[in-house]
């Protein structure tokens, strides 16, 4: 079957492969109707959504169209709805932007079925990750598992026994020390990427606030001078303000992009021993180095600060419907099923926390890993705070977050300072 593909402009032919899904209509039921799809997928990632929409093409007889937009989604979205020309479904990395579709009317809510499917297959938290005034709206398909910790296995073993993977902050910091006394900074620091010390911050603020107070801080419901916020810097701060343990200190940090502090690890020589991000690090490390994820590059769980549970910082796409006709809600309700997920599991690179998708569905150990962290946090996931807030707060280059934590990696001593030009730019952003 042939898809009529728009990324870039370019029109490509894809093969079709078979999947089964339980639940779905018939073979060849919907023939002739088309759903089409804006997504941010290029390259690889495209490559294998395009298996996903071949197993719902050959399962149902629809034909799918997809349109790689990538970082320009929202801008294409609202140019196609402002148009008359909205996409029978887009996916979305941005829950504020999926927000306001429902707020203008331009989504739809999901179909029953869709709803049934996420209450089974999906923790509670994404069902009201999903919802908007008390309706669910969105399906997260793939996701990302934003509270993980890399390291480089020959540096781990100098310091520690087997090599151990520290399961709490004060245990990090101890044997990022101990590295550090032996000659290798423990963390290299991505602080050129103002969006990687967001997640710094979140990462601590979930394991040291509440869950409600992560929540309403992303709403600007606490302002960011709260004590909760001040505890998380200062325990930042422990880290940051140890210029030893960071590759090239602090000055060295705020010129290293993301790319260069995962290659810093692992590639030839090493600089350093750790670097934190989510699981799309493995990805640089494969790309970009000769380390092979398992044996030279290892991963655990963003550590537990003061004793706090097991908790995620996430990251998605989230799959909203502008149509509703037949073919549109049965692409919904294929996207909610463990089957779909399956189909890009098998080929790496996706993970889903649609937990009827069999951790033997992916492909190796680490990325089981991976899933597993996520399925036992549980309610205790909550999406990228940046990605909460308004752009202009949380997720704009030399403004709102990124600057204030980028001054703050520069010099941790000035806490106050940090939430007060926090607060200052939430004020602004927030406004009406």
């Amino acid at each position: 079957m042939r898809r009529t593909m728009i990324a870039g402009l370019i029109a490509v032919v894809v093969a079709a492969s078979a999947c089964g899904t339980s639940g779905m209509s018939g073979d060849g039921e919907l023939a002739g109707q088309t759903v089409d799809v804006v997504g941010t997928w290029s390259g690889e990632e495209q490559v294998r959504f395009e298996k996903v929409l071949d197993a719902f093409e050959n399962k149902t007889g629809a034909e799918v169209r997809y349109t790689g937009a990538g970082d320009e989604l929202p801008t294409v979205v609202q140019t196609r709805v402002s148009g008359g020309t909205p996409p029978s479904v887009a996916l979305v990395s941005q829950p504020g932007f999926a927000a306001q579709l429902a707020k203008s009317g331009a989504i739809k809510p999901v179909h029953d079925k869709v709803e049934e499917a996420v209450a089974a297959n999906y923790a509670p938290i994404w069902k009201k990750l999903g919802s908007f005034d008390s309706k669910l709206y969105g399906v997260y398909f793939k996701i990302a598992n934003k509270s993980t910790v890399w390291y480089n296995t020959k540096a781990f073993e100098s310091v520690t026994p087997s090599p151990e993977q520290p399961a709490t902050w004060d245990r990090f910091l101890s044997i990022s020390r101990s590295l550090a006394d032996a000659g290798v900074p423990a963390v290299s620091i991505a602080g050129a990427d103002g969006w990687t010390l967001t997640d710094w911050f979140e990462n601590i603020y979930l394991r040291t606030a509440d869950l409600d107070s992560y929540d309403k801080l992303a709403k600007h419901e606490l302002p960011w001078t709260d004590p909760t916020v001040k505890a998380a810097l200062h325990e930042l701060a422990k880290l940051f303000g140890d210029q030893k343990l960071i590759a090239g200190g602090s000055s060295g940090a705020l010129q290293t992009e993301f790319a260069k502090s995962v290659t810093d690890v692992f590639g030839e020589p090493g600089k350093a021993a750790m670097v934190f991000e989510g699981d799309f690090v493995s990805g640089v490390i494969s790309s970009s180095t000769k380390a092979v994820i398992g044996r030279d590059a290892g991963f655990f769980p963003f550590p537990s600060v003061k004793g706090s549970a097991p908790a995620v910082v996430a990251g998605g796409d989230m799959a909203v419907q502008f149509k509703d006709d037949e073919a549109t809600r049965q692409f919904m309700q294929f996207l909610s099923s463990p089957e779909s997920g399956q189909v890009w599991a098998a080929q790496g690179g996706f993970l889903s926390a649609n937990k009827g998708i069999s951790t033997q569905s992916y492909p190796d150990d680490v990325t089981r890993a991976l899933v597993q962290s996520v399925l036992d946090a549980g309610d205790n996931v909550r999406f990228d705070l940046s990605d909460l807030t308004p752009a202009a707060f949380g997720g704009s280059k030399g403004t709102g977050m990124w600057k204030a934590l980028q001054d703050f990696l520069a010099d941790p001593s000035k806490i106050d300072e940090t939430m007060s030009r926090l607060e200052s730019s939430a004020v602004k952003a927030y406004a009406p």
